[in-house]
């Protein structure tokens, strides 16, 4: 049984869908992208997961449904989720914004900010300051280390390297290693660009249109024609 399910999953927003029968599976400890074009379904999928839309289909973590649950009992259960919008109080401290995550693993703050400082030190420089004065990278940041506050043992994450410079995409990408080498966390992420994607899945699903049009190993689909596909059309 793998760490995280997904089986034939739709997701709908009113009448209209924007999911169509999409299924995967992370074994745990794994990593897994879910990668393709601006409007391919990437972040309904992970909203799907954490239980804002209205779906069809099955999902399980752990052996356990994740159906009709709401964000707080899956952020309970031990999903982490980092989304693209970031979703920062601006006009709050890092800090601050960090703790709003920790809400369900009160006794962990401590442990749990030491370990983003360690991963992101300059967050521990600049804890004081108001998300809505940083950059980004930093900002980005501060979404990941959020999401970590609520001591995930599954980490969703959003288009890290949406908008940002190449630097911070390394720095976001060794962080994103060591969770999972340190930490031992499972990482699903959804990606526009391929490449950094690649470089940190072991297995990669190619969205298009709402449903999976291709999967492989990064090696299998390095050469494949319906990545192109679905990034620039037939």
């Amino acid at each position: 049984m793998a760490f995280l399910e997904i089986e034939n999953l739709s997701a709908f927003y009113g009448k209209a869908q924007a999911l169509h029968g999409v299924s995967f599976d992370v074994e745990e400890g794994g990593a897994i992208a879910l990668i393709g074009a601006n409007g391919a379904g990437k972040s309904t999928l992970l909203d799907s997961i954490m239980g804002l839309t209205k779906t069809t289909g099955d999902m399980r973590f752990d052996g356990a449904s994740l159906v009709g649950k709401t964000a707080a009992h899956v952020v309970q259960r031990g999903i982490g989720y980092a989304p693209e919008r970031f979703n920062l109080f601006p006009y709050m401290s890092v800090r601050d914004n960090l703790l709003v995550g920790s809400y369900t693993a009160r006794d962990d703050i401590e442990k749990n900010m030491k370990m983003i400082h360690e991963l992101f030190p300059r967050l521990a420089e600049r804890e004081d300051q108001e998300t809505s004065t940083q950059s980004g990278g930093e900002r980005q940041m501060v979404s990941l280390g959020r999401a970590l506050m609520t001591s995930p043992r599954l980490l969703l994450v959003d288009e890290p390297t949406i908008g940002l410079a190449p630097k911070v995409c390394l720095e976001i990408a060794e962080v994103l290693r060591r969770l999972r080498g340190e930490f031992g966390l499972t990482v699903v992420i959804t990606e526009q660009n391929a490449n950094f994607a690649m470089t940190l899945a072991e297995k990669v699903y190619v969205m298009e249109s709402g449903h999976i049009s291709a999967q492989g190993t990064p090696a299998e689909l390095a050469d494949d024609e319906r990545l192109a596909q679905a990034y620039f059309g037939h």
